[in-house]
């Protein structure tokens, strides 16, 4: 099936984000998008004031981590009958317009899952930490191993997911850091489904700052590539046998 604006859901996953998730809302509407808040347990205004710029909100009444507010919005989603769904951080760095870039990609190549890459092209390279750079690389070279195509960016969190993997992370999706990005292209990737890799300009967080310290990331990144050598990583149903279901 085609994906268009009308059949994709762009999901913004927030803990309290009040202070920028407003920006990220009007500039998704200015390009005409269905958008889902998912507040992660927030504590302060985020709901309220994504009500007020327009988008749909699903408040968790406790926080599940980005893993966790994901399937949540993909369970929505789905219900809703969407196609697909598009990942965007509510801290500013996702471009709305970048989103097209992501829909074309996806019905171009057929691919089930589209990530924004900010490392695939010297014009989009976005500045990272040498030591952040680092861990990104170990995990990206990882990545690739597992899933058998080149992964530069496996921490992206800027994708979009198509039916029938949609689906299958709606009935099970990691809630462990790194598993709502390393670990699902792994899984994907394991299990069949066809991923892309495109150029994105990814901008700097407009607030706040990174929830993991460097000392944290390492860690997160030996335990993330500790579950992909094991093939413990979370199950999906793989696309030969959710093909032959429909059959």
């Amino acid at each position: 099936m085609l994906i268009t604006k009308e059949n994709t859901l762009v999901i913004v996953p927030a803990l309290n984000e009040q202070d920028s998730v407003v920006d990220v809302l009007n500039e998704l509407r200015e390009f005409g998008f269905h958008v889902l808040v998912v507040s992660d347990g927030s504590t302060d205004d985020t709901a309220t004031q994504s009500r007020a710029a327009g988008a749909t909100v699903l408040e968790l009444p406790i926080n599940l981590g980005v893993g966790g507010a994901l399937r949540a919005g993909f369970q929505h989603a789905v219900s809703r009958g969407y196609e697909a769904i598009v990942q965007v951080d509510a801290d500013g760095q996702h471009p709305a317009n970048e989103i097209i870039n992501l829909i074309t990609a996806a019905n171009e190549s057929g691919a089930h899952m589209v990530v924004g890459s900010r490392f695939i092209s010297h014009d989009t390279t976005m500045s990272v930490g040498t030591s952040r750079r680092l861990v990104m690389r170990v995990l990206a070279w990882s990545a690739s191993r597992a899933t058998h195509i080149v992964i530069t960016d496996a921490t992206s969190g800027f994708r979009l997911i198509r039916m029938p993997l949609l689906g299958e992370f709606a009935q099970s999706f990691a809630v462990n850091y790194l598993g709502d990005t390393y670990e699902a292209l792994v899984s994907a990737g394991r299990g069949g489904y066809k991923i892309q890799e495109i150029p994105a300009g990814l901008r700097p967080r407009q607030m706040g700052e990174s929830s993991a310290s460097i000392a944290q990331s390492v860690r997160f990144t030996l335990k993330g590539i500790g579950i992909a050598m094991l093939h413990i990583h979370f199950p999906i149903s793989s696309l030969q046998d959710v093909t032959k279901s429909r059959i």
